[in-house]
């Protein structure tokens, strides 16, 4: 499972710089639309996790992400602010302007949220734990790594290793080898049998060396076409693998009917 978080690229305001809504806006846009046509090139469906913020500023990329079949699944209302009322809104808006079902949630930044404030409103998944250390962020050592109900809602973790519980998230793919990703990622296919990764659209774009968003060079550095490149090397090796690359929701439906 891929997952794309389309947000307002408000990432630069955690650096202390300022940046326009228009712009955090486009460079998401410009983002999200490299992403579809790297999923297009491979014929593979992934889950895009938005903000209402950002489907109210553009429907017309939400209803885009659609017709390709794509899944449609909350990040929240905003990227930046949070209210327990912000989880059904959300997933009301996002229905109504995608026209689809929203099963899935997202919580930004993978902070926690009461499960059954999920549950209450209506979703049927969650995405929103790490089950690693995160400096500064945090510590999830003590959760499960491999999905699990809780308080009703099903908990699909992203995906780190066994034992170690390395991280196989976006960050990893700025800074490890590819080699290395894919020894670890098979691990951890057949250990849980399955692999969730999740990404960010501003990713897909050059923003190395744009000293005026003050990202440090761990989180800027192979951005853009190597990013592109790195994901679509990861892509082509999955396939070789003979995995099936699947929207979260579908993987989510597959675990329900197992457990009915």
């Amino acid at each position: 499972m891929l997952g794309f978080d389309v947000e307002e690229f408000d990432l630069p305001i955690e650096y202390g710089k300022t940046i326009s809504f228009n712009d955090q806006i486009t460079i998401s846009t410009t983002g999200t639309l490299n992403v579809l046509a790297l999923l297009r090139k491979h014929e593979i469906k992934a889950t895009f996790y938005c903000t209402a913020n950002y489907a109210l500023n553009k429907p017309d990329i939400i209803s885009e992400i659609v017709a390709e079949g794509h899944e449609i699944a909350s990040h929240g209302y905003y990227h930046s602010d949070f209210r327990i009322e912000h989880l059904k809104q959300s997933k009301d808006l996002l229905a109504n302007i995608s026209n689809t079902e929203i099963t899935g949630y997202r919580m930004a930044r993978m902070m926690k949220v009461d499960e059954l404030e999920i549950k209450n409103a209506g979703y049927l998944y969650n995405s929103s734990l790490n089950p690693t250390w995160l400096p500064g962020r945090y510590n999830n050592f003590n959760k499960p790594r491999a999905y699990f109900f809780e308080k009703g809602v099903l908990q699909i973790p992203a995906s780190v290793t066994p034992l170690i519980r390395f991280p196989l998230f976006w960050l990893t793919f700025h800074n490890i080898s590819l080699p290395i990703i894919t020894w670890l990622a098979n691990s951890t296919i057949n250990t849980d049998g399955y692999l969730n990764l999740y990404f960010h659209p501003w990713e897909f774009i050059e923003l190395h060396g744009n000293k005026s968003l003050g990202l440090p060079s761990y989180i800027s550095k192979n951005t853009g076409q190597v990013f592109i490149n790195k994901v679509s090397d990861f892509i082509v090796w999955g396939k070789q693998k003979g995995y099936q690359f699947k929207k979260t929701n579908e993987f989510a439906k597959s675990i329900y009917n197992e457990t009915t």
